[in-house]
């Protein structure tokens, strides 16, 4: 993936780039060289189309396309922290996709809107259908009551565009909330 930003925005890092803090920007509260945390973007990929991108902290075990949730906060101030999407019923939380194995400490991409290659459990089936929470930042095509992957659905089999991930098209996708 070749994502170009459209967003002009001086000093963007690749969005498929890890990036590691330094004490000056720390105190920015900012990735080195970098946005702000929890800043959106616009860019673009020759086959992916157009995604829009959010600037997170990372979480160990972090891989190429593992989906997470976002949504830590200390006091009531976000912390912009990702973690692993469990395979939790009515999660209730906001979800992106990692650009980059981006582990803890460090800062990078999450896609939350466009064509998004997401890491599956190997068994998402061929699209478009629903999308669940499988677990360890992965995703299923294998119905469970309150896993939803909300504003979500499967373009691709599981092998599609490599082995253990696939195609899902996102527009700023949520863990199911409701309990049914």
């Amino acid at each position: 993936m070749a994502y170009v930003p459209h967003t002009p925005y001086l000093g963007l890092p690749p969005i498929a780039s890890t990036i590691a803090p330094t004490a000056s920007t720390l105190s920015l509260g900012r990735g080195s060289p970098g946005p702000w945390l929890g800043d959106i973007i616009t860019a673009q990929d020759p086959v992916y189309g157009v995604g829009e991108f959010i600037y997170l902290l990372g979480v160990a075990g972090t891989i190429v396309g593992s989906l997470v949730t976002f949504d830590g906060a200390n006091a009531g101030t976000p912390t912009w922290q990702t973690a692993l999407a469990p395979s939790t019923a009515n999660l209730n939380a906001p979800l992106a996709v990692a650009m980059s194995a981006n582990v803890a400490g460090q800062y990078g991409w999450y896609q939350l809107f466009g064509s998004a290659v997401v890491a599956t459990n190997g068994t998402l089936a061929a699209g478009p259908g629903p999308v669940y929470l499988a677990g360890s930042g992965q995703v299923t095509s294998t119905q469970a009551n309150g896993k939803q992957v909300v504003n979500a659905r499967n373009e691709t089999a599981t092998g599609t565009p490599a082995a253990g991930l696939a195609v899902v098209k996102i527009n700023y996708p949520y863990a199911q909330g409701q309990i049914v």
